[in-house]
């Protein structure tokens, strides 16, 4: 009885609190419960409306044990799934969401990444010296590492040179500064008194501050609907601090491949790319998340190996078994690479969702296996967009972590939630 008990907890444990799953599949699509489990646990299924299916009839709840026919699921919506030990314990509670994906246009294409940040962030400290003593005036006034610096005396601050200039010129008028400061998700209002600087011979207030950044990555998809597309596969943080920088102005255009430093065991590689002077890819940058960027291009996208749209996976559809990757390493030309994905991740890690491994000896001989620049590279496996690479193993260069599609739609606002939620409700 001991050993059962463990094994029923180690279930609940490890059984998501949400799952997606397709409409026309069963409403226990993915969920992988050992033979002795099955034969004892029974499902409990509510739902708002009539959206269960079973042998032609169609039901709001309905109850069944885990080894018989299962309710299909006929149209969008939201369903409480209940297990219950012997039809009587309950040992877990589910929620299912039933979406229609939509199709995409896989991508692959280089783009460059042009990120304007809302006000400036802090990425660092400086000491101001001021005779023979040094000084932290922001830190003292509680401005950490991470924190955006909006305004100053009411004045929108877009860049670091005009922070510089209006800190400089109200210190050389005896006058503090408000700053206000957006702090995690709320703002606060900090007064500092500038410092004269020994060193630099300006007023200072002891901050490294950034406001904007570049690099090079790859477009995962394009709805052609929405004009909606995804990238990257990860989040786009400052180098320094780490911390995500939120998008004001962005944009992303094409880029083109000039070179490759190949990736080896503790240096990883990078695509050498340039941005094109006229681009075929414009768009802007809405939302900065850890499972990429997104927002509207101003006109498709063409892909040699996918002329028309194909379907995305959800995670109970992704396979331990070979896929191909699509990127650029010269020039323009998207190309198609094989890998294999090893292993599925629990749910909760958003952004490393799977660890894939290359096994296409062009890639390896071109790039030694994941490189940067790669980050967003489409993942197609049976046909369907299941994710895009995000990050090497830094040991191993041949392998690293994916992100699932159907946590890029999530932030893409792509999988009907609003209709899903309406329903439910």
């Amino acid at each position: 009885m001991a050993t059962s008990i463990t094994l029923y907890s180690y279930w609940y444990y490890f059984l998501p609190t949400r799952q997606y799953i397709n409409v026309g599949d069963n409403i226990a699509s993915g969920i992988d419960l050992p033979g002795a489990v099955i034969k004892n646990v029974s499902l409990k299924l509510h739902s708002a409306t009539e959206m269960l299916s079973v042998n032609g009839n169609n039901y709001r709840e309905y109850t069944c044990s885990s080894d018989k026919t299962l309710p299909v699921a006929l149209k969008p919506g939201q369903l409480e799934m209940q297990f219950k030990l012997f039809g009587l314990l309950p040992i877990h509670k589910m929620m299912v969401n039933v979406v229609e994906p939509p199709s995409v246009i896989p991508g692959g294409q280089s783009i460059g990444v042009l990120l304007h940040t809302e006000g400036v962030m802090v990425v660092g400290e400086a000491a101001v010296e001021k005779d023979g003593q040094t000084f932290f005036p922001a830190r003292a006034a509680g401005i950490a590492v991470g924190d955006l610096i909006l305004k100053i005396n009411g004045a929108k601050i877009t860049s670091e040179h005009q922070l510089q200039e209006l800190v400089d010129k109200y210190g050389k008028q005896g006058k503090d500064i408000s700053l206000l400061v957006k702090h995690g998700n709320r703002n606060k209002l900090a007064k500092i008194n500038p410092i004269l600087c020994d060193k630099t011979g300006r007023y200072r207030i002891g901050l490294f501050i950034k406001n904007s950044t570049a690099g090079v990555g790859t477009l995962t998809f394009y709805e052609p609907q929405t004009k909606t597309y995804g990238a990257l596969g990860h989040i786009i943080a400052d180098f320094e601090s780490g911390h995500k920088l939120n998008p004001v102005g962005g944009k992303i255009v094409e880029a083109t491949v000039k070179g490759i430093h190949p990736g080896k065991k503790g240096a990883p590689g990078e695509k050498l790319g340039v941005f094109k002077g006229k681009s075929d890819i414009i768009g802007n940058i809405e939302k900065n998340t850890t499972c990429g960027i997104y927002g509207k291009l101003q006109h498709g996208i063409n892909n040699p190996y996918y002329t028309r749209t194909i379907p995305v996976a959800m995670r109970y559809q992704v396979e331990e078994a070979p896929a191909e990757i699509l990127t650029v390493l010269n020039g323009d030309k998207i190309e198609k690479f094989k890998i294999e994905i090893e292993d599925i991740l629990p749910a909760g890690n958003q952004g490393k969702c799977m660890i894939i491994k290359v096994t296409d000896k062009k890639l390896l001989n071109s790039t030694g296996g994941i490189i940067q620049g790669m980050s967003g590279s489409p993942i197609i496996q049976n046909g369907r967009l299941v994710g895009a690479v995000t990050h090497v193993f830094i040991n191993d260069p041949t392998k690293g972590y994916g992100v699932l599609a159907e946590n890029m739609l999530k932030e893409a606002n792509l999988l009907n939630m609003e209709q899903t939620e309406k329903i439910a409700g």
